[in-house]
């Protein structure tokens, strides 16, 4: 029985020395003392990967024969942890015994097997990559290799399954390295153990072991940084409930008056809705009737400045109104050229009028499509002036003949 009572005093100094661990772990939470926990970022394939080794000592527990003698344990494992809480490992646990009960003496056996890790520390008091005690019990299972052969190792005998329930305790030494303690007790039938007369029956194993944990890759986990805030509702007072209950009525009031003034709008733009680009319409009586399009009318005058012959952007536009609504190739023009007579010698004025005449020919020609040999030119110089202002005189009027 002292075996079994060293087997529960390691258990129980383990846990207590983890509880005390999570009162020094202050931290990992926010600042309203509240533990700050995942969501967390999923860890690549070589994230967060451990070996570990570890020797110790095993014994025998058999109902009706008491604990046996101590013997050797060893351990040699590699597992990954794929959140704070959850990870598995998978290993090779040997073990030698001496051990004097009615079904065993002196056997030693190999046992390779799977564990599913919790690591109850995170799960209760949140992750930290940097706490000192983390408290980890497991599930294991297994085959067992067992053979009675007079306290040889072996890895021959018969094969038998085994499971069993252990609690790893790590404590972190630094980033990659930490001190182990592990605790196991494995369960296998008795006939494995060619007992005679114990056929249906039960061993218990139960082993300790202290060894080293080596932490491979990346070693810790990064928490998701695009979680949503939970916003906890305030109730509404009734003042707050009433004022909001004023304002959605006012909207909708205004709202009902927009629809109002939109259906007026519709209503006005009605006689619109019909109506062509680029027609002419008589509007009388509400109504819209089409028309021909007046064109402009003739004769028609450009003027120049002073000396020239050039005719400014404004009198272009001008002049593209006019062959707009009344030049085509058919079209039968006479360009009359003036020269006003206060500047200038009659020679001059002559050459100036004529050269006016030519360069508004030129224009309804080759820009605006009327034929020229329909374009009749007149240049009078400064014998014609009928206008009242210099400024008038210096012009071509364009006249349809």
């Amino acid at each position: 029985m002292k075996g079994i009572k060293l087997f529960g005093v390691l258990a129980a100094a383990s846990l207590l020395f983890s509880f005390n661990a999570f009162a020094q772990e202050d931290n990992n939470r926010d600042e309203n003392g509240n533990v700050v926990r995942g969501a967390y970022e999923t860890n690549g394939a070589f994230d967060n990967i451990f070996i570990g080794v570890g020797a110790g000592v095993n014994s025998v527990l058999e109902k009706g024969s008491g604990l046996g003698k101590m013997g050797l344990a060893t351990d040699l494992n590699l597992g990954k942890w794929f959140t704070p809480a959850i990870g598995i490992r998978g290993g090779w646990h040997g073990v030698f015994n001496t051990a004097k009960s009615g079904a065993l003496n002196k056997a030693a056996f190999n046992y390779i097997h799977g564990d599913l890790l919790w690591n109850i520390s995170s799960s209760i008091d949140g992750y930290k990559e940097t706490r000192f005690w983390n408290f980890v019990p497991y599930a294991t299972t297994g085959v067992l290799n067992v053979g009675p052969n007079n306290g040889k190792f072996t890895f021959k005998g018969d094969k038998e399954f085994a499971a069993g329930v252990g609690l790893l305790n790590v404590l972190r030494l630094n980033e990659r390295l930490g001190l182990t303690i592990d605790l196991e007790m494995l369960c296998a039938r008795a006939a494995a153990y060619g007992a005679k007369g114990y056929i249906g029956r039960f061993l218990g194993f139960p082993s300790a072991t202290v060894g080293l944990s080596f932490n491979l890759g990346k070693t810790n986990f990064d928490r998701h940084t695009s979680i949503t805030p939970v916003v906890v509702p305030v109730p509404f007072t009734v003042d707050q409930y009433n004022a909001l209950k004023d304002k959605v009525a006012a909207l909708e009031k205004e709202n009902a008056q927009l629809k109002n003034k939109i259906a007026d709008l519709e209503n006005q733009l009605g006689a619109f809705k019909n109506l062509v680009d680029g027609q002419c319409y008589l509007f009388e009586n509400g109504r819209f009737t089409a028309i021909e399009a007046p064109k402009a009318g003739s004769p028609a005058t450009v003027y120049f400045d002073l000396g020239s012959s050039k005719l400014s952007d404004r009198e272009k536009a001008h002049l593209e109104y006019f062959a707009g609504n009344v030049v085509d190739g058919n079209t039968k023009l006479l360009l009359t050229g003036s020269a006003d007579k206060q500047t200038g010698t009659s020679s001059i004025n002559q050459k100036l009028s004529e050269q006016r005449c030519e360069t508004v020919k030129n224009l309804l020609v080759n820009k605006f499509g009327a034929n020229a040999s329909n374009v009749e030119t007149v240049a009078n110089g400064d014998r014609n002036n009928v206008f009242d202002t210099p400024a008038k005189n210096r012009c071509v009027v364009i006249e349809v003949k």
